[in-house]
């Protein structure tokens, strides 16, 4: 539960009615070790908590308890066999899963069931009118996992599951997934490409890490076209993000019609982020957000979730954060 995770303090609660953006978080997620010197580290998600205490944003949201997701709603993504070598490589203390940047502790296993688990409860919460929308304030991040590999930081690829728990669950079959992260979203658009129902949207830099999502790249079979690769160059900023945003997501976005909107929130291209090389500010993110939210309000009722995905200068990420919040509950 929220109150168990230590973040909402008793006393600081609000009319129902004025509670309209859920947070997810839980300090499980912190559990997860990757040492001190790793860019993906606990210190991300405190300092976005922190942030949000200090600006008096957080009291104004709705916390949404959270618990792992079971494991029928991530086998639905990856396969038995990896979800098996996941725990096991975890119990067992071994310090990297397939490829060492992506660290794993003992408890890792169990941060990254409690990440994907707390956006499965982000949709319920949504779902039941409990909440208009939501910010998922989680670790790791998962947007690189493939079916059977883990990679660049991501263990489970906690959008590709809330997607398929959205069709599976609550039978809604068209979903929006915008990724704004600077690096391609390889294992999400990898776990989709061919599928009709899931429109991909992502912006990020290139040439750079994976090295996937050219601007050719438009998805395979039945999903061709509703895959749509943004590259940008290094050093780009606000102007072209936005453009990107409003002449490109906007209108193939409306002309989809999403039956709900997931949001991979990578705050990595922000200027100060030691890894991005960008030059996004945090003005920007609440700009594009603010259109992603335009979209949702159009074609689902205001159905939208944000999950956390990258984002390295902790003052960068929080500020980035700060103003993505702020927006979702305007």
């Amino acid at each position: 539960m929220m109150a168990a995770a230590g973040i909402m303090p008793a006393g600081n609660t609000v009319l129902a009615e004025d509670m309209k953006t859920g947070f997810i978080y839980h300090a499980d997620m912190l559990k997860h070790d990757t040492g001190m010197t790793h860019p993906e580290r606990r210190a991300r998600l405190t300092a976005i908590v922190n942030q949000l205490k200090d600006t008096a944003l957080l009291s104004s949201l709705k916390p949404v308890p959270v618990t792992p997701a079971p494991l029928n709603w991530i086998l639905l993504v990856h396969s038995p066999e990896y979800v098996a070598n996941v725990e096991k490589s975890c119990r067992d203390g071994k310090t990297f899963m397939d490829s060492k940047d992506t660290a794993i502790s003992v408890d890792s296993y169990d941060a990254a069931r409690m990440a994907a688990g707390g956006v499965l409860c982000a949709v319920d919460a949504v779902m039941a009118g409990d909440v208009k929308n939501a910010f998922c304030a989680i670790r790791p991040p998962g947007h690189h996992a493939l079916k059977n590999k883990a990679m660049g930081f991501c263990i489970f690829n906690n959008v590709a599951i809330a997607a398929r728990y959205i069709q599976e669950k609550y039978k809604l079959q068209k979903v929006l997934i915008v990724d704004f992260d600077v690096h391609h979203g390889n294992g999400t658009q990898a776990i989709f490409n061919d599928d009709p129902n899931v429109f991909y949207f992502s912006i990020h830099r290139s040439p750079f890490y994976p090295g996937t999502g050219g601007a050719d790249d438009k998805g395979a079979g039945q999903g061709y076209g509703l895959k749509v690769n943004v590259p940008v160059p290094k050093g780009t900023g606000d102007k072209e993000y936005i453009r990107a945003f409003k002449e490109v997501l906007k209108p193939q976005a409306l002309a989809f019609k999403p039956d709900f909107i997931l949001v991979s929130a990578g705050f990595d291209a922000h200027q100060d982020d030691p890894l991005g090389g960008m030059n996004v500010t945090a003005e920007c993110y609440a700009a594009m957000t603010r259109i992603v939210k335009e979209i949702a309000e159009k074609c689902c009722n205001g159905r939208m979730i944000s999950l956390l995905e990258g984002g390295y200068s902790l003052q960068g990420l929080a500020d980035s954060a700060e103003k993505h919040i702020s927006v979702l509950k305007e």
